[in-house]
C-alpha cells in the first residue's frame, strides 16, 4: 500500500510513522509512506498557500491553485482516491478502514486554517473522512489516524494471524477483558474458565463478555451487529436480569 500526505507540518508525521507498527509495516515493505510540504507548490516567493475568504469573515483559505496543483502533482491516476480530513466527512468506521486499507494508494489532504477553498472539492477531492464530530487545529492528526486504523489492516502488519479479526468493532462488537500474569493482583484475581484448558469454553465466555460489554458501554451497535441464536438468548438473559 502506498499513501501520500499533504501537509503543511511534514514534521508531525515521521515521529510516528517510525514507530511501532507504522515503522513494523514500512519496514517489511507493506507501505511506502510519502509526505509532502504543500507550500512546495506555492509559486511566489513567499510561498504563500493561504488568503482571506471572499464575502469577509474570520480565518484564512488554502488556496486551490496551489492545492490543486500540490495533488494533481502526487496523484498518479484520476482513479487515485484523494481524501480530505475534514468535520464535515463520513465518520472513520471499522468498515471505512477495512475499505481504505484495500486501496493500492491513498493521497490524504490535510486541510488547516479555516479550510480549503471549495473549488479544491469541486475539482480534485474524492472523499472526506472525520474521525468525530468535533474540529481539531489541522487534519494532521485525523491523518494519522486513518492511517494507523487502515494500515493495521493490511494482512502481515500485526504479525498475529488474523489478530485485527478480534478487535473491538472488527465484528460488531467491543471487546471483553483479557488477563494476563500475575494469576492475582491487589486481591482480584483471573476467571476460572481462562486457566481451565477447554478452549470451547474458553470462546464461549469471550463472546459473551463482547456481548455484556457492549450491551452496557454501546448498545446502539448491537443492531447492526451478526448475532447468532445463542448471542440473542444471552442478551435476553442480561436484560432480565437488569429488569430484576
Amino acid at each position: 500500500m502506498k499513501i501520500d500526505v499533504l501537509t503543511l507540518f511534514p514534521v508531525m508525521f515521521e515521529p510516528i510513522m517510525s514507530a511501532s507498527m507504522m515503522w513494523k509495516a514500512r519496514d517489511r515493505g507493506l507501505l511506502d509512506f510519502r509526505v509532502h510540504d504543500i507550500r512546495d507548490y506555492a509559486l511566489d516567493k513567499h510561498r504563500q498557500v493561504d488568503d482571506a475568504p471572499y464575502g469577509g469573515g474570520g480565518g484564512m483559505i488554502l488556496k486551490p491553485d496551489v492545492l490543486v496543483r500540490a495533488i494533481e502533482s502526487i496523484r498518479p491516476t484520476a482513479d487515485t482516491p484523494v481524501v480530505l480530513m475534514s468535520p464535515q466527512g463520513r465518520l472513520l468506521t471499522h468498515r471505512v478502514a477495512q475499505e481504505l486499507s484495500r486501496r493500492p494508494h491513498l493521497v490524504l489532504v490535510c486541510g488547516h486554517y479555516e479550510g480549503v477553498d471549495e473549488r479544491v472539492r469541486n475539482l480534485a477531492i474524492s472523499d472526506e473522512i472525520s474521525i468525530g464530530d468535533y474540529v481539531l487545529t489541522g487534519g494532521e492528526l485525523a491523518a494519522l489516524v486513518v492511517i494507523d486504523a487502515a494500515v493495521r489492516l493490511i494482512p502481515g502488519v500485526l504479525g498475529a494471524e488474523d489478530a485485527q479479526e478480534r478487535d473491538s468493532h472488527a465484528q460488531g462488537l467491543l471487546e471483553g477483558p483479557h488477563y494476563t500474569r500475575p494469576a492475582e493482583f491487589r486481591g482480584l484475581g483471573v476467571p476460572d474458565v481462562l486457566t481451565s484448558g477447554h478452549h470451547a469454553e474458553v470462546e464461549r465466555w469471550r463472546r459473551q463478555q463482547a456481548l455484556k460489554r457492549t450491551w452496557r458501554q454501546r448498545p446502539d451497535l448491537l443492531a447492526q451487529a451478526d448475532l447468532s441464536d445463542d448471542d440473542k438468548a444471552y442478551l435476553a438473559q442480561l436484560m432480565d436480569e437488569a429488569g430484576d
